[in-house]
């Protein structure tokens, strides 16, 4: 059978489950896709013929691999290397290698490597690989600030040989307007050719009324430089008590050479520290193999690559190897290690029919598996989208930062003239000199590169971090919103229970045998991918029983199930679905109370208009939840369960948690609602859940936490998956957020500060009692580093203790 979707060729054991349109069945290769038909079949089953215009469009695109981006081509096809179908770009100019992108500003996306219109920041690669490979940006740095290093120490030397032991020697050797040549042709090459890229980027901040850190750098440079150039070139236009014996007046090519040149290193510091908060990711691409084994139709083995691995390849994992692809165990057993996936250190049991998720390791015996996701499709290339997505995500604190950025350049510029006026006439002889000093200091010292670093860098570490905890955080929101919730929402099934239900009794109301009502109930539910239906289906397989197809399925929403079965008519649900068809289901009703009060699920069985028994499924509740619900309450967050089962099943499972408060018999649609009125009292809420069902109120409620182990569309809508898919990794986010949120807070506080001290003592405010300026290149050297400190201490993330 063809998914009507995407075209692919899918059976009954395919994961997307089934759809009823017009009286026919059928079957997809994923949620996504049934999700997509069922919003429109007529659009799938009965699609309009393209234009000719839309022929031509078609033919004419580029189009190219999701996975092997270099993989182009003129119209639509599949991909040599791995065989996916590629994805239309929208123009032929998309048709590029890679992105790069702003680590400030991340809405700043081109096609090549260059500088940030918004900050001047070099942009970053988008695309990781694992590959070492050098950032150019990083490369043009250093050698520039080779160059500017060897040129900077005879210059030091010279300006401040009056300072250095023998240095009066060096005075002997020619005057001081010689000394002055001499260092206008040292400084120069630094200036001009090593500074350059800083005035390109200072340049482009007036072009594009962006004023930033190299406007500040690029005049403080210009000023000292072009001051001393002319005091070089026509020292007899400065007033007398500027000048020397010899006429020469005192200059300050150390001072704009060696800016260059201790900024130069801040760069290249910043870079380097930079590309490690991307280690998460490249961490995460290295887990997966290069090769599969792939089991060939006459039984040899093969190993290929990795891209190569089709769904419905059969491979065979050897002990020790990592498992290639997503899939199911087809033959044998082992224990796999899933901790680099869930964070779970124990290795998990794996026979026939288990699921296994590529890049975890088979510990001891040999499976076969069913490749089933494959490619970008793998759990592990979504949770590498997922962090890449959340580390370019600006968290609403950033905010701040943002609107004192946009007006701290044009203050700092302010402070810069008031301070050179302030010298000019108040201040000692040479009046000109200090003032100039002064306003250069300030022009240097000040960095909102460090401000807008802040944030970012944290994000990008925490979001690497929780990766390899198995938290994925969608983005930066949901990082900074976690730590502040009041209340928390989660559904019952799949959530904190282990959403596997099991049949545990058939109790028949009459005389029909309880074979006959299995056989009836499951043969309903066979193509229903709900837990309880599959707890039947799995049940009625456990006593040999055979199923049937059955006819004229229709799912009556929050209530069951109806069809028939053997030309009979079958109704299948709650107690509310009976009664909506005038049965009488009350001959059982005291046994089916207290089954409920005991937390089992009870499914009443109408057979041709009569009440014919009870089904019973109870749903384990997991090993973790209670230790989880402990915690959370320790935490001060109030937990409500919400539910689509009775009152009694429900609040017999929230009696035994210690639930705060139960809502049972919800309606899918109605779960949105309730997340509403929480907050509408005033609470911040997080909702937990696994299903479709889910989704409405994942992504209505303040953070939404998906299980890792539920439905594509839950993850999708959520701000939060949990790989493991416990309550525990709620705690570990929370703590998380809170490490996180502090972290930025560090970085902000001492980017303020820096600027608060660092600005008032350029500007000169000690002179006057205790004698001391702050030379310019003592403040480089101090703005190099607040960009370096700050990025330091975001990676320090890296080694938080999060239990």
């Amino acid at each position: 059978m063809q998914d009507p979707v995407c075209g692919m060729q899918v059976t009954s054991e395919s994961k997307g489950g089934t759809a009823q349109w017009q009286e026919e069945t059928f079957r997809f290769c994923s949620d996504k896709c049934r999700v997509k038909f069922v919003a429109d079949p007529e659009h799938y089953l009965h699609p309009e013929p393209p234009t000719v215009d839309e022929v031509a469009a078609v033919t004419e695109a580029i189009y190219s691999c999701p996975m092997h981006p270099e993989v182009e081509q003129q119209g639509p096809g599949s991909c040599p290397k791995c065989g996916m179908a590629l994805e239309k770009l929208s123009s032929p100019q998309q048709a590029t290698r890679t992105e790069y992108s702003c680590p400030m500003h991340p809405e700043v996306v081109q096609a090549t490597p260059g500088s940030c219109p918004k900050c001047g920041m070099a942009l970053e690669s988008r695309t990781l690989s694992l590959e070492d490979e050098e950032n150019p940006e990083y490369a043009d740095m250093r050698r520039r600030f080779i160059f500017a290093a060897i040129f900077s120490l005879p210059l030091v030397i010279i300006a401040m040989r009056d300072m250095l032991p023998g240095g009066q020697w060096l005075e002997t050797l020619a005057s001081g307007r010689v000394f002055n040549w001499l260092e206008m042709l040292l400084a120069t090459p630094v200036v001009v050719w090593a500074g350059f890229p800083f005035y390109v980027r200072a340049i482009q901040s007036l072009k594009n009324k962006s004023l930033n850190m190299f406007t500040l750098i690029g005049l403080g440079v210009s000023v000292a430089y072009g001051y001393s150039l002319v005091g070089v070139l026509v020292p007899q236009i400065f007033p007398a008590n500027m000048r020397g014996a010899d006429g020469a007046v005192g200059v300050y090519f150390e001072a704009a050479a060696v800016i260059v040149t201790l900024i130069l290193l801040g760069q290249m510091l910043e870079l380097s520290a930079r590309s490690r908060t991307g280690a998460a990711i490249k961490a995460l691409l290295g887990l997966s193999p290069k090769t599969a084994c792939r089991v060939n139709a006459d039984g040899s083995d093969e190993d290929i690559p990795l891209d190569q691995v089709q769904a419905g390849d059969h491979l065979r994992i050897r002990p020790g190897e990592k498992v290639p692809v997503d899939g199911q165990v087809v033959e044998g057993n082992s224990s796999v290690d899933e901790s680099m996936i869930s964070g779970e250190p124990l290795p998990v049991t794996k026979e026939a029919g288990d699921k296994l998720i590529g890049a975890t390791i088979n510990s001891s015996g040999s499976l076969i598996m069913r490749a089933e996701m494959v490619g970008n499709e793998t759990l592990l290339a979504r949770i590498v989208q997922m962090v890449a997505d959340a580390q370019r995500s600006r968290a609403p604190i950033q905010k701040l930062a943002d609107q004192v950025a946009g007006y701290f350049v044009p203050v700092v510029i302010s402070c810069a003239l008031l301070a050179f006026g302030v010298w000019m006439l108040v201040g000692p002889e040479p009046r000109l000199a200090y003032a100039l000093i002064a306003a250069v200091s300030v022009l240097i010292i000040a960095c909102p590169c460090a401000l807008g670093l802040a944030t970012p860098m944290s994000i990008m570490v925490a979001t690497g971090k929780g990766a390899g905890m198995g938290i994925l955080f969608k983005n930066a929101e949901a990082i900074e919103t976690l730590r502040k919730v009041t209340t928390l929402v989660v559904d019952k099934t799949g959530t904190l229970t282990l959403g596997k239900p099991k049949l545990t009794a058939v109790i028949p109301a009459g005389e029909t045998e309880e074979k006959r009502l299995l056989f009836l109930a499951a043969s309903l539910e066979k193509n229903s991918e709900h837990p309880l239906a599959a707890a039947l289906v799995a049940g009625a397989g456990d006593q040999g029983v055979t199923l049937v197809e059955a006819e004229g399925f229709e799912s009556h929403t929050g209530k069951g199930v109806s069809g028939k079965v053997d030309d009979v008519e079958i109704l299948l649900g709650n107690v509310k679905l009976l009664q909506d068809n005038s049965i009488d289901c009350s001959a059982l009703s005291t046994q089916a109370e207290q089954m409920s009060s005991e937390g089992q699920t009870v499914m009443y069985l109408a057979v041709a208009g009569k009440f014919a028994g009870l089904l019973v499924v109870s749903d384990p509740i997991k090993e973790s939840t209670p230790e989880a619900i402990r915690q959370l309450h320790a935490e001060g967050i109030k937990i409500v369960m919400l539910t689509g089962d009775n009152r009694a099943t429900a609040e017999a499972v929230g009696k035994q948690l210690g639930i705060d408060e139960i809502i049972a018999e919800v309606l899918p649609d109605e779960k949105a609602a309730v997340v509403k009125k929480f907050q509408d009292a005033g609470e911040l809420v997080a909702m937990a859940g696994d299903g479709i069902n889910d989704a409405p109120a994942l992504a209505l409620a303040e953070v939404g936490i998906a299980m890792g182990t539920g439905t594509d569309v839950a993850m999708e809508s959520a701000g939060v998956t949990l790989v493991k898919g416990d309550l525990t990794g709620i705690i570990r986010a929370r703590k998380l957020s809170r490490a996180t949120m502090s972290n930025i807070r560090q970085n902000l506080f001492f980017a303020f500060i820096y600027n608060s001290l660092g600005v008032p003592l350029a500007a000169g405010v000690l002179y006057p009692v205790f004698g001391i300026m702050l030379s310019p290149v003592i403040a480089a050297a101090a703005m190099s580093l607040s960009s370096v400190s700050v990025v330091s201490n975001a990676l320090r993330l890296r080694t938080a203790k999060i239990d």
